[in-house]
This record gives C-alpha cells, structure tokens and sequence, in this order.
C-alpha cells in the first residue's frame, strides 16, 4: 500500500466532523492570487469564477462616473494646512516659505514650488474637519470611512478593497495585477471582513535600486530549474495542496504557491514595477517619489489595478516644525513636491489624468496662529485636501477659513456644512460609478454593512463642486 492509499484511508476513517470558525463561507485567497499570476505569458492560473453576490439595498443616486482609476495619497502624521495647501501667514512663519498668490490661492511657492506649477489641476478643499485627534484613530477613519472604534469598525474595509468587490466584475480575462494595491503603506487598513483577494498587494518601491521591481520573482538557478522542480513538486503532493481534505489553510497556503510562480518571469510585471535611475531621481529619489511612479505606471499598464494608496509620513511635527533638519517642514515638503508634482505632470502628460482621480490628505491638521513653546503644531481638526484629474475643476479652493486656518461656515456649498472624511469617501465612490449608499448584508454580524455611514439620510454624500 502506498503513502496516497494509506493517507486515503486514514481520512475515510477519521473524517472532520465540524467546520471550523476560520472555514466560514468566503472568496479564497487562491482567487485572489490567481488574479495576480494570470495569463499575460499563458500562465497555468485561471480567471476565478465571481462569488456570489451579497444581498444590497441603496438609495437611487446619479454618480459621477467620471474616474476609472484613484489614486490615495495619505499623509500620516497630519501636516500643518496652514503652512502647505490652507496656506496663512503667521508671526513665525520663516520668510524661506515666499508666499504667493497663484490664481486667488495663497500658496508657499518656497515649500511646494513645482505643486504651484500643478495648481490649475489641482482644486483645495478647505472646510474639511477630522472627528478625532489621534493619529491611529484618525489615520483608520480616512480609509474606511467611519468611526473604527464603532460596532463595525474593526471588521469596516478600506475605500480600496470596496473599490476592489465592486470592480471586479470589470476585470478581463489576463489582467495579473490587484485591483488594490497599496505602495509605502505597510500599516494600511485592510479588506476588513471581506476576503483576502480583495486585500492591497503592499511594495515599498526601492528607489536606490530602480531594477529591482517586485523582488524574487526570478531564480539564480534559471527558468527552466524553476519549471521542473515546480512540476516535480506536485507531483509529489497535489493530493495535499489541490482542493486539500485538511481543508481551506492548507489549500490557501497552495495559493501562495501559485501566485509566486505566476509572477516570475513576467515581462509585464518587470516593466510596471521596474523604473530607470533618471525617472527615480525625477521623482525625488525617495521611497515616495518611487512609489508615486510605479502608481503611475501599473495604472498604464492596464492589468486590472483601480485603486492604489501611497502612504507619507510622518508629518507630526510637535516641535522644531521650521528646522532644517530631517521629518521637519522643509525636509518633508521636497520630498512631497517633487513626487506629486512629478506624478501629476505624467498623468496629464500621458493623457491618464483624464480617467484618474487623485487624493490627498492627512488625518487632521495643525494648531493655527502662533507655533508651540516647543517650536512646532500641536493636532487641530481643521486640515485641507487635495484632489486633481478625472475632470477635476482645478486652479482653486473650495469652502474657507479664517485669518489664522480655523473654520468658517459657507452655506453656499456642500449643504451649509462641514466636509468630514465620509464626504471625501462618498466623492470617491461617486467618481467611479459607485453607489455610495449601497448597504451589504454580508457582515459577519448580518447588521448591514454601509459603504458610508448615513448617506441615505443625506448626511454625507459626494463634494460635487469639484466638478462645478
């Protein structure tokens, strides 16, 4: 009797007489990753088949429709608006910032000088207000769009993984990237109750070694090494790893597998992921420059991505806020201008501007007026975002504050009221042709899943006037 016959008739004898919690109803990450490795050389992955739809219920709204792609980039640590895109003169402000006006914008042209070149594509939002003052916290509720210390909070998705189950019936046959994926963001929200195919792919972009793209994804040993002993391995244990009696884990870890040997040798994957020296250094030479290029060229690329988060920090300059010294003002300030302004110049230069909406903002904002005894910003609710491309009315600010970066109301827009951070999701979905007030009852609790909180009673809904 062989190793087979006897593992056949152990498992005849001893079946598994319950299901585990972890083996509850899902989408598994074999899925996930059959999407990564698929099809651009003839791969041996397949398309997965859809799951199956969860009961929704919506209000009838008129999207924007206007975006395919987004690009979010979270600046973790809050910087100071009044020193960046709120720009306001204060008693310490250092003479190094050159305040101009471009266009009726206030703007720090010694900060930021290649984003004052971008400002006709660029609109501010200035009414926004954060509802918490705490890094962690707030840093969450950016990305899911709600309260994470709520019911659902800890099992809410990131915007990205929303985008990613309502896209993926838009998906084509090859296409071997994430629909999400998530570049210097390490610590990002995840899919949240949702399965893992529709988590981010995460890569930190090296921006001293441009050829490297997406590490091990070849072998010192060749190609060919790599394809014999990979067929030498199922034939050893396909039995234990396809569709495995010892269940969803061992099956998932299969995926892994798989995933991996899709993406060796993949010519689209090398172009997307790599980037030349002179691009790097055109981009800032930096991990977020190197990340806000890939952003740009996995979304030519065309291979299924629709939503990428970049993550930047820290901005939490409690003190020494206008030293030239590393993680201060200046420091932080170049690095975001060149990436940004580099990253936006090649989208409207490629023409992806058109279809690709971009974001940008931090958790909070910073304490106005006079800076600390301890020379910095203390956390403030007030604070501004960015948002550019996909029609994107640029050139201007939309909603105000006061003399010193304090909030104003305008009941001229935006309902009389204050832009919270589920405003800025529901703008999102909006612009992809998504219907913000969609509510799934696929929850693991059955209570209903809002994709933002309230939008049916009109609380939050889409920033319009972007597009005005």
């Amino acid at each position: 009797m062989n190793s087979q016959d006897r593992f056949n008739r152990f498992a005849s004898r001893y079946p598994h007489p319950h299901v585990p919690f972890f083996h509850r109803p899902h989408s598994s990450r074999r899925q996930f990753f059959q999407l990564l490795g698929a099809g651009v050389t003839g791969s041996m992955l397949l398309r997965p088949k859809n799951v199956l739809a969860a009961d929704i219920t919506s209000s009838p709204v008129t999207t924007l429709n206007k975006a395919k792609n987004v690009i979010f980039i979270l600046l973790t640590g809050a910087p100071s608006h009044t020193d960046t895109f709120d720009f306001k003169q204060s008693p310490d402000t250092p003479a190094s910032l050159k305040p101009d006006t471009i266009n009726g914008i206030s703007w720090p042209v010694g900060l930021l000088p290649k984003m004052a070149g971008q400002l006709p594509n660029m609109a501010v939002v200035r009414s926004v207000r954060a509802w918490a003052l705490v890094h962690s916290l707030s840093q969450t509720w950016v990305q899911i769009g709600r309260n994470p210390a709520a019911a659902l909070g800890n099992i809410a998705p990131n915007i990205g993984s929303v985008v990613a189950i309502e896209k993926e019936p838009e998906r084509s046959t090859g296409q071997v990237f994430p629909t999400f994926l998530a570049l210097n963001a390490a610590n990002q929200a995840g899919p949240g109750y949702f399965s893992a195919k529709y988590a981010p792919l995460k890569l930190t972009p090296n921006q001293n070694n441009p050829g490297l793209g997406l590490p091990n994804t070849t072998n010192v040993a060749g190609q060919k090494w790599v394809d014999n002993n990979w067929s030498l391995l199922h034939q050893l244990d396909d039995p234990l790893r396809i569709n495995s009696p010892l269940g969803t884990p061992v099956s998932d870890y299969e995926d892994f597998y798989e995933s991996a040997k899709g993406l060796m040798y993949n010519s689209v994957v090398d172009k997307a992921f790599k980037f030349s020296a002179a691009d790097a250094a055109r981009y800032g030479q930096t991990a977020f420059g190197a990340s806000c290029l890939v952003a740009k060229q996995v979304l030519a690329a065309n291979q299924g991505t629709r939503y990428i988060q970049i993550n930047f920090g820290s901005w939490d300059m409690h003190q020494n806020i206008y030293s030239p010294v590393a993680n201060a003002l200046a420091a932080m300030g170049k690095q975001l201008d060149d990436g940004v302004s580099a990253l936006i110049a090649d989208l409207k230069a490629s023409g992806q501007i058109n279809d690709t909406l971009v974001v940008m903002m931090g958790e909070f904002g910073r304490t106005v007026g006079k800076i600390t005894a301890a020379g910095g910003r203390d956390h403030y609710p007030q604070q501004s975002v960015i948002f550019a491309g996909a029609g994107v009315r640029g050139g201007r600010s939309i909603g105000s504050t006061d003399a010193t970066g304090a909030n104003t109301a305008d009941p001229g827009w935006s309902r009389g009221r204050e832009i919270k951070p589920e405003d800025v999701e529901a703008t999102i979905y909006s612009a992809m042709g998504i219907n913000w007030t969609n509510i799934r009852y696929d929850d693991p609790f059955g209570r209903g899943f809002e994709y933002v909180p309230f939008s049916g009673e009109d609380l939050y809904g889409p920033i319009n006037e972007l597009w005005a």
